[in-house]
């Protein structure tokens, strides 16, 4: 009999990475529509990714056990 395996939460594999530290990257949220009445500036930062706060990374990598 082969060991069980968790499974990982689909929608946590797509928006988070794992960096080789542990920490938890993401990417910033504002950017996918009604972008005419951001400025410029702003909409390039937003592009720039982030990391998840120390307080919340243990629910994000019990989402995604095998850190993908």
């Amino acid at each position: 009999m082969p060991k069980l395996k968790m499974k990982t939460k689909s929608g946590a594999k797509k928006r988070f990475r794992l960096t080789a530290k542990g920490r938890i990257k993401r990417k910033r949220a504002y950017l996918r529509h009604i972008l005419t009445p951001k400025r410029t500036k702003n909409k390039r930062k937003l592009r720039r990714g982030g990391y998840i706060a120390k307080s919340q990374e243990h629910q994000i990598k019990a989402m995604i056990p095998y850190g993908l």
